[in-house]
């Protein structure tokens, strides 16, 4: 489990991000080259990022399959870093995740043209992801590296090891924060996107194309 803390680097290009509205206009998909897709735990990031990259025929990276390896252990920093500083040196990708306080960003963001963030609401975000995480432990659905999700998680409660209090409890500060970015220098000379209902985010992509 991640938490969107701790200070990226800077991108100063401009004093002020480029918000897009998400209800009008079109995505000019020929200047989109790298986009990192960030958002409260259950907010569909994988999903939307997944079907992202494939509509532009781009790489894509799930933070969560680098950093959670087999056994729930943790990727050391410096080889998590290793890792999505690769990634990210390609010339065009789709990267989801959020993994600020461990360094993914500062890596991530100076080189990404473009920033989606999945804002739903906290009542919508649950009602995504409570079925779905009742889904994949009924299932037993691998998720990276072997690892799946355990009932004693959904009855533990400490949030970094139950997936439904972390998206419950964490998602006013994320979303704070990422405001807080925005209006700061953090992510100027981005294209922004902050996509707030399912409706927003179904005519991303479709223009996405």
């Amino acid at each position: 489990m991640q938490a969107a803390t701790g200070q990226p680097g800077s991108c100063a290009q401009a004093s002020t991000s480029r918000w897009l509205a998400a209800e009008g206009g079109s995505l000019d998909a020929s200047h989109v080259e790298r986009v990192s897709v960030v958002g409260s735990s259950g907010s569909g990031k994988t999903t939307f990022a997944g079907e992202l990259a494939r509509r532009l025929g781009v790489p894509h990276l799930e933070l969560d399959s680098v950093f959670h390896q087999p056994g729930w252990k943790q990727l050391d920093r410096d080889t998590f870093h290793e890792r999505v500083r690769a990634f990210a040196a390609g010339p065009r990708w789709v990267v989801d995740g959020n993994y600020v306080s461990h360094g993914a960003a500062a890596l991530l963001w100076p080189r990404a043209d473009t920033i989606v963030w999945l804002d739903l609401p906290r009542w919508l975000v649950m009602t995504q992801l409570v079925p779905r995480t009742l889904r994949r432990v009924a299932t037993g659905a691998e998720l990276w590296n072997g690892n799946r999700e355990r009932w004693r998680n959904l009855i533990d409660r400490r949030p970094e090891e139950n997936v439904l209090l972390w998206a419950w409890t964490r998602h006013a500060s994320l979303r704070a924060r990422y405001e807080a970015y925005a209006r700061d220098s953090t992510w100027a000379g981005h294209h922004v996107h902050r996509l707030r209902t399912r409706r927003e985010v179904v005519r991303f992509l479709e223009r996405a194309r």
